[in-house]
């Protein structure tokens, strides 16, 4: 990885620290707290970990979760996942420098990362995670709680995936959802759309994901 490629990460997690969210959203990065150090860590380590190994894929959800990104500071990462790592695809953990943000909360699981990184990892595929909308987007005053981003706040995170899949010199997007699918077509990127994991989507994810794999190794 270029030097330069470095510091423009370096760059852009710390900028994301300093970005006010909409009301009723949560920017797990936040400059201001200790959670949010934690989280640019772990973010920072991420993308220097795909950056080393060019991926050149991203796939594109919604938003982070109040059990993964929000706490963690990776999109679809649960604190178990971040913790515990994906060893087949070796990557996150403890042994890799990948840290917890500070909390008297029970280790998070998260329904929908789970079954991402466990598809990733049954089809030896690590593309770049990221959500169309950065930030938590939660129901007014329930943090534990998610709800589907505004059309302002997808428009505001538009900015923020081109300038990442820039520096990550990514020429293959893939939509996981309408959501992204549809920030995607706004872009002017015509992207194949993969069903979401969560609401019973399981099945088509997975199905999705072992054909693009196997597409890409043809």
């Amino acid at each position: 990885m270029e030097r330069s490629q470095s510091s423009r990460i370096d760059e852009f997690v710390q900028r994301l620290g300093h970005i006010p969210p909409a009301p009723n959203a949560f920017n797990p990065w936040d400059a201001a707290t200790e959670a949010g150090a934690a989280c640019r860590h772990n973010l920072r380590l991420y993308l220097t970990d795909l950056a080393t190994r060019r991926t050149g894929i991203m796939l594109l959800g919604e938003a982070p979760g109040y059990q993964g990104c929000r706490r963690t500071g990776i999109p679809f990462t649960s604190e178990y996942l971040l913790l515990n790592g994906v060893d087949a695809l070796n990557i996150l953990g403890e042994s890799r420098g990948y840290q917890r943000a500070p909390s008297e909360e029970r280790i998070s699981k998260e329904p929908s990362g789970t079954i991402v990184w466990s598809t990733l990892a049954a089809n030896d595929f690590l593309p770049l995670l990221w959500p169309a909308y950065p930030f938590h987007p939660h129901k007014p005053g329930i943090d534990r709680s998610n709800r589907p981003p505004t059309r302002p706040e997808i428009e505001m995170g538009r900015p923020l995936w081109l300038e990442l899949g820039e520096i990550m010199q990514i020429d293959t997007y893939v939509a996981i959802g309408n959501v992204a699918h549809a920030s995607l077509a706004v872009a002017g990127i015509d992207a194949l759309k993969i069903r979401h994991p969560s609401q019973g989507g399981k099945p088509q994810f997975v199905a999705g994901i072992e054909a693009l794999a196997a597409s890409l190794r043809s």
